[in-house]
């Protein structure tokens, strides 16, 4: 089982990239808060790691930015979506 450390750096990670998301779209903090229903003050917070994201927080950034809840907590861990290239085939039959 990870440790709270791996678990709090996990956090830092997927905000990380959640921000970059928002910034690839070149999208402001204001927009991503009018489209996900997060604060612009929350997500500043977020993004200059003076707040943890809550469960539901990182759910509505992620249905705004239009990401794969799953994906992205693969990414932070870094490792590959199934199927994507260089990924494990699915052995299940």
């Amino acid at each position: 089982m990870p440790s709270p450390r791996s678990h709090s750096d996990l956090c830092r990670e997927i905000v990380r990239l959640l921000q970059q998301e928002r910034e690839k779209r070149g999208w402001t903090k204001y927009s991503l808060a009018a489209k996900s229903g997060v604060s612009q003050q929350m997500i500043g917070y977020l993004e200059r790691g003076l707040r943890a994201p809550s469960f539901e927080t990182v759910l509505r950034l992620t249905d705004a930015i239009g990401l794969d809840l799953g994906d992205l907590v693969r990414r932070a861990r870094g490792q590959r979506a199934p199927g994507a290239p260089g990924s494990s085939p699915d052995r299940r039959s």
